[in-house]
């Protein structure tokens, strides 16, 4: 997965395929809600292991029904890449089966 860092524009045509996500200062983010607690915590599982799977890993927040990423790339400098997004599909995907909103 190329780590060049995209432009301004290629970042904002992205966000708009994954709703939820917005660009945050040098990061794309999103906080997804749950029913429970256990299901936030469960989710957060399952992230690490695709993060894991993809050699990628964002800062994680796990709150009592909210569980929050913000991803760059550091091997781009800090700078938004094609992995956050691929990175941030699989998420979706993941949150989907999760329940999340």
């Amino acid at each position: 997965m190329p780590t060049e860092p995209l432009s301004q524009k290629e970042i904002e045509d992205r966000l708009r395929e994954l709703p939820g996500w917005s660009l945050a200062g040098d990061r794309i983010a999103r906080t997804y809600r749950l029913a429970t607690h256990f299901a936030a915590a469960a989710m957060v599982v399952h992230v690490a292991r695709v993060q894991d799977e993809l050699n990628h890993h964002s800062d994680l927040t796990l709150g009592y029904d909210t569980v929050a990423l913000s991803v760059n790339t550091h091997d781009a400098g800090g700078a938004v890449t094609e992995r956050d997004f691929e990175l941030a599909s699989r998420v979706d995907a993941v949150a989907a089966a999760h329940g999340a909103s």
